[in-house]
């Protein structure tokens, strides 16, 4: 479970990308859509971290003996 830094810069870049898109559709009126790219890419990265969550706790169970 060694992670560096990988998953901050990779939530961050894919918040960055979002934050684009979302602006450029806004202002090219296309305001559901953008809306839209928001939600799913609030859901990829929900899912991204509820995966490092699952690792966390599995770690944590390995280290204080639990399995």
């Amino acid at each position: 479970m060694s992670y560096d830094v990988n998953a901050i810069f990779q939530i961050a870049g894919i918040g960055i990308v979002l934050a684009i898109i979302h602006t450029v559709l806004k202002q090219m009126g296309r305001e559901e859509i953008s809306n839209w790219v928001t939600l799913i890419g609030f859901v990829i990265i929900l899912f991204l971290v509820i995966n490092y969550l699952s690792d966390l706790f599995q770690e944590i169970k390995r280290v204080f003996l639990f399995r």
